[in-house]
């Protein structure tokens, strides 16, 4: 070995940057509403069993022919229970997932099956409660990530999208399709696009929404329903953003497994994470 190479291999390695990505308020309400969210959605869909369909309009009924989406159970000629999902007048067989679920000789019917719901066995009156109580948790949650976010600058530093973040779009699509992730100390368009649109738009409609389906509610903020198109509009509207708030769900765990679960996971527990950049040995770390 020469004297160089000597020299060479005695460098110290350089290794990655770590960084204080995530602020105690961020984590805190992140898993409020990751609680909070999943007892939402399987109590709602518990309340939904109750009258698994959805309308647009102020009224619903028999009279009435404005239904999107109705979820139900139809006897066979040959006696078989088989459950149908009719999605704009569109029908599709569902059973086993929707309408009616378990046992083909015994068929649990319902809208939605037991593993998807809080409780498992049908009663409205628990449903309404645990939804009722996580909701209130949701918004009081809100409120206090709204109030943090706008002092400290979260809102506008990390979550609304820049004009030139708006710029690296096509590139950042064209890398997530490929799995190229890069491990920055901010978060990418993709992710800032997909966080404002849950956390200003879509949990305050469900929010609003879920208000105006309230009788009470309504007494005092009538205006409510001139704004959503009416209690069954405001219904449907409400789940729908319950269904875009899964999709999202879905899709973040998946890109955190892809992008590496270790180091999202440590970021959103502890606030730190390890980023691309290198850094020489010694050299202070971020945070």
């Amino acid at each position: 070995m020469t004297i160089e190479q000597d020299a060479v291999s005695t460098i110290p390695p350089k290794s990655k940057r770590l960084v204080y990505r995530q602020s105690g308020w961020t984590r805190v309400t992140h898993w409020i509403w990751a609680i909070s969210i999943f007892f939402m959605v399987t109590s709602g869909l518990s309340i939904f069993n109750a009258r698994p369909d959805l309308y647009i309009g102020q009224q619903s009924g028999f009279g009435f022919d404005n239904a999107i989406l109705d979820i139900n159970a139809e006897q066979e000629d040959n006696g078989r229970i088989v459950g149908v999902t009719t999605l704009f007048g569109h029908r599709f067989d569902t059973t086993g997932v929707l309408g009616a679920s378990g046992d083909p000789a015994n068929p649990d019917i319902r809208a939605f099956p037991a593993w998807a719901t809080v409780p498992s066995f049908y009663d409205l009156a628990t449903g309404r409660v645990v939804h009722f109580f996580f909701a209130w948790i949701l918004v009081a949650t809100m409120l206090v990530w709204w109030v943090a976010s706008l002092f400290n600058g979260h809102l506008r530093r990390d979550i609304v999208p820049k004009t030139k973040d708006l710029a690296n779009l096509p590139q950042d699509v064209a890398d997530h399709a490929r799995l190229r992730f890069h491990h920055t100390g901010s978060y990418n368009v993709l992710q800032k696009l997909a966080y404002a649109g849950v956390l200003v738009i879509v949990l305050p409609v469900i929010i609003l929404t879920g208000l105006t389906m309230s009788p009470g509610v309504d007494a005092s903020f009538p205006w409510l329903l001139d704004v959503f198109g009416g209690r069954q509009t405001a219904r449907t509207i409400h789940f729908t953003c319950m269904v875009l708030i899964v999709l999202f769900f879905i899709v973040h765990i998946l890109m955190v497994l892809a992008a590496g679960p270790f180091n999202e996971l440590r970021s959103i527990i502890t606030g730190w994470y390890r980023t691309d950049d290198k850094i020489e040995d010694g050299e202070a770390r971020n945070g």
